[in-house]
């Protein structure tokens, strides 16, 4: 005897005449919105009971192709929208026809949109792409013209540019100097070197470099180094004298500290500590 696994349970050659798997939504469509008031005759159906493997069976051909239920004028059967039908796998290739060619989102969308940039005037997207980048934070004139050389906008249209920023004051090579030695020397502790190293590879002019250092002199320096190296300090307790000596100098000079003045400010603060 041949079976094979219907719903889970053994099954055989009887049960051909099953219906899909939701017989259930094919009796329901072929009586009508209230299939609860149908008695099992009228439906078709025998009883769970009367069966070998305890599932009902349909009697009638609710399958057959073109068959509608009363009323609604809906079909049943294989071609409906049941489970185990077709209508489910004809909608899905209909619906990946209609999305044939339609562009995905996310990468494609930024795609379209340098398009659209990039097919722009050339003078309104060199304008734009400077505001965005001030908006985030100050930038030199040479930061921005960098910026517009890497979008491939001409090098007469990106002068005209930045000559008119700067005539509004968007663009203010003093004033981006000035904040940047504060802010550095505040919050890093650099000295005077490293500060002027910074601000010549941001291309900021050599007089507005020094215009700006004027504002952190000698004294300056030398607190900001005392206050790098005691909160080092405790880092290097318990190492010997001469390792402790080197990796606090080595701070320093890493932020742009003389010899002179690093070895003077650790031998000071060591002998603080012994004291």
């Amino acid at each position: 005897m041949q079976y094979d696994m219907v719903g889970g349970g053994p099954a055989g050659p009887e049960d051909d005449d099953y219906g899909p798997p939701d017989w259930f939504a094919a009796v329901a469509e072929e009586f009508g919105p209230e299939p609860a008031e149908a008695s099992v005759e009228a439906l078709g159906l025998v009883s769970a009971s009367e069966l070998p493997t305890g599932r009902r069976r349909r009697r009638s051909a609710l399958a057959a192709e073109g068959a509608e239920a009363p009323g609604d004028g809906r079909r049943s059967g294989p071609g409906a929208a049941g489970h185990g039908g077709v209508a489910a796998p004809a909608a899905r290739a209909r619906r990946g026809r209609r999305d044939e060619g339609r562009p995905a989102e996310g990468g494609a969308g930024r795609g379209a949109r340098k398009r659209v940039e990039e097919q722009g005037d050339p003078e309104s997207r060199a304008r734009d792409i400077c505001l965005r980048l001030l908006t985030g934070a100050a930038k030199s004139r040479k930061q921005l013209a960098d910026a517009l050389r890497k979008r491939e906008i001409p090098e007469d249209v990106a002068e005209q540019v930045l000559t008119r920023l700067e005539e509004v004051g968007l663009i203010d090579d003093a004033a981006f100097a000035a904040a940047w030695v504060e802010s550095r020397h505040a919050v890093r502790g650099l000295s005077r070197r490293a500060l002027a190293q910074e601000l010549r590879t941001k291309g900021v002019a050599a007089d507005l470099v020094e215009q700006a250092l004027v504002q952190v002199d000698h004294d300056d320096e030398e607190d900001a180094a005392r206050a790098l190296v005691e909160r080092k300090l405790r880092s290097t307790r318990g190492l010997d004298p001469q390792v402790r000596t080197r990796r606090l100098v080595g701070v320093l000079a890493r932020r742009g500290y003389s010899e002179g003045l690093a070895f003077r400010v650790v031998r000071a603060a060591l002998e603080e500590e012994g004291e």
